[in-house]
């Protein structure tokens, strides 16, 4: 198996927003689950480590993303259906896990 920093179909890309963005290249339904964001871990600078799919995702005050917990996990999913090209945005508080 072959390590990959991104979920197939997203890309990091220029953002309208800010500095770089987390887009994706293909269609995505609501309530799909790209992957994991942070994990806790008390080790770290502000009991969590970002994951490179955590690096780029830009905040929205109209996201179409959000985060859930499970554990010492924090993922992210879609709230609605993504078309290509879009930027992958989440309404989020810095480092609060």
């Amino acid at each position: 198996m072959t390590y990959r920093p991104l979920p197939l179909g997203l890309t990091v890309s220029k953002s309208n927003i800010e500095g770089l963005g987390l887009f994706t290249d293909q269609h995505i339904s609501k309530n799909t689950v790209l992957g994991v964001i942070h994990v806790h871990d008390v080790r770290f600078e502000n009991n969590c480590i970002r994951t490179p799919l955590g690096g780029f995702i830009n905040h929205s005050e109209d996201p179409n993303l959000e985060s859930f917990l499970e554990k010492d996990l924090k993922y992210i999913k879609t709230i609605r259906e993504v078309i290509s090209g879009e930027e992958l945005t989440l309404k989020y508080n810095v480092y609060k896990v």
